[in-house]
């Protein structure tokens, strides 16, 4: 029997799985795709995603709707997903390409992994998502773009970093805070205002939760806090010791807090 570290496949094996995959099963990439021509299918997209810096790590928080043209097509999507132990990954755009594109990425995180018995650096990390977002501009120019955005903890500085991205994989580091979306306008107007520096990690979800309220009101396709269907934003922090889940009881306490002060102030606008 041949050993299978000698078959074909092993011969060919890199450190990218995307790069093996184009090689050895290119029809199986969600970006390597053709429609027919004028051709733009409806389907859902997934809007507004906001990250921030804070004392210590980074953090990114994603509304739960996805939109279909004028039509609320989902109220539970979570845009918001662990890239590996000390990244994260927030996307926008068509939802589905972008679900398989984040699960390509984790992929070719944990392979890289296990080729090199090493984690890749968080800018390593953020080089290949851009060539990943790249290999799809044949699909965004007929109308089904992937924007995401990219946050980490980088243990060479010490610090959480978030890089932004355009369609053609373009990478760019944002500083601070930055946000991508049809809410993106609104929720970017809010982090200037409430974001600063030495933030607390609970000081950073109130200001991220709050800055997606700011773009739910004025944003028909982001979704705000839920109290009815106990719907709360997708929160991930990630710091030294890894990325967590912020809890969705605590989410509400911080949503809740947020409706009552603006109810008592009796805001118009």
């Amino acid at each position: 029997m041949q050993d299978p570290s000698t078959g074909p496949l092993a011969t060919q094996a890199t450190s990218s799985f995307t790069e093996h995959l184009q090689r050895s099963r290119p029809e199986l990439l969600p970006f390597n795709q053709t429609l027919p021509a004028g051709t733009v299918p409806s389907s859902p997209h997934a809007t507004t995603i906001v990250a921030l810096t804070y004392a210590g790590g980074v953090l990114m928080a994603g509304d739960r709707r996805a939109t279909m043209g004028n039509v609320i097509a989902s109220r539970h999507i979570e845009k918001v997903f662990p890239a590996d132990q000390y990244s994260v990954l927030g996307i926008a755009g068509t939802a589905g390409l972008a679900i398989d594109i984040t699960r390509l990425f984790q992929v070719e995180l944990e392979h890289y992994e296990k080729i090199e018995g090493t984690l890749l650096s968080l800018v390593g990390k953020a080089n290949r998502l851009g060539a990943m977002i790249r290999g799809n501009l044949p699909m965004a120019m007929q109308g089904m773009a992937v924007i995401p955005l990219f946050a980490g903890f980088d243990h060479v500085s010490a610090t959480g970093r978030l890089f932004s991205y355009d369609v053609t994989g373009g990478r760019y580091e944002e500083q601070e805070h930055h946000s991508v979306g049809s809410g993106s306008v609104f929720a970017r107007g809010a982090l200037k205002k409430l974001w600063k520096p030495n933030l607390t990690e609970e000081q950073a979800v109130a200001v991220a939760v709050e800055a997606l309220y700011d773009a739910a009101d004025d944003d028909s396709a982001t979704g705000g806090p839920d109290p009815v269907r106990q719907l709360w934003p997708v929160v991930y922090t990630v710091n030294r010791a890894g990325n967590r889940r912020v809890p969705e009881r605590d989410l509400a306490a911080i949503a809740g807090a947020i409706v009552e002060s603006r109810a008592i102030a009796g805001r118009e606008a």
